[in-house]
């Protein structure tokens, strides 16, 4: 898993915008109900991001992400991927996910993931007209893939997504998705993960040029897995140019 019970995320390098959040279930197409947490700044014409959580899906760490947005003057709803399993009710640390991320599928993630943007296009989730997915590992790839959806993102932004296949079972890497991408993409790796090779990460980066994708794709060189954490103080310029760049990317692309 990404984040280890205690971790948490870095604070943007500009705040001054006053949010709130709570938590809430969110309803996608087929009838699922899911747990979310949804936070709102007082910022007029704000942008939004739904946060797509690594493995464990919704916990602690997500929740307070969506509240750093909310400081940097964004809107923010982060979802959980176990509604269909395991129900919409807030579960603790020791909660066993992998039987539920095994169950889990591209096409459910993505309607839970269109439920959320709707959230946050409504005056409950704050009203943004430009709404980014923002997802980490497990949810990095499924962020990335997004813009392949028709919901109408403005941009995709990942950390650490695997985006090579698995197996020769795996039809969801990225690698293999791109040529039905069609909104800007950034993307924040560690050079030092052990899970994504370098060769991988510079492959999607000349793929997305080549399929004429607009990208930015920032590798820190001596980073691990996981960087982004306000408990890896040397790592700390790293997770301040991942917002600054985050933050710079859904500025743009608004």
């Amino acid at each position: 898993m990404c984040y280890e019970p205690g971790a948490s995320p870095p604070s943007p390098p500009v705040s001054g915008g006053a949010g709130s959040g709570k938590q809430t279930e969110l309803q996608a197409s087929d009838g699922n109900l899911f747990a979310a947490f949804s936070a709102t700044t007082q910022t007029e014409n704000a942008p939004g991001v739904v946060i797509l959580p690594d493995i464990r899906g919704l916990h602690g760490f997500y929740q307070e992400l969506a509240l750093r947005f909310t400081e940097a003057g964004i809107n923010a709803t982060a979802i959980d991927y176990f509604g269909r399993t395991a129900g919409a009710a807030m579960r603790g640390d020791d909660f066993d996910f992998w039987p539920h991320v095994l169950e889990t599928r591209p096409k459910t993630v993505a309607a839970d993931v269109k439920a959320a943007v709707d959230h946050v296009r409504s005056a409950d989730g704050g009203g943004a007209t430009a709404v980014f997915t923002v997802g980490f590992c497990f949810g990095g790839r499924a962020s990335f893939n997004q813009s392949a959806s028709d919901v109408g993102l403005s941009g995709v932004i990942g950390f650490y997504g695997r985006v090579s296949p698995r197996d020769e079972t795996d039809r969801d890497a990225p690698l293999d998705k791109l040529a039905n991408y069609s909104t800007p993409v950034l993307g924040l790796f560690g050079g030092a993960d052990q899970g994504i090779p370098t060769e991988d990460v510079e492959l999607f980066r000349k793929a997305l040029d080549s399929n004429g994708i607009d990208n930015e794709i920032v590798i820190y060189s001596n980073a691990p897995h996981s960087f982004f954490d306000r408990g890896q103080e040397q790592f700390a310029d790293e997770s301040q140019d991942a917002w600054k760049r985050m933050l710079g990317f859904i500025e743009s692309h608004s």
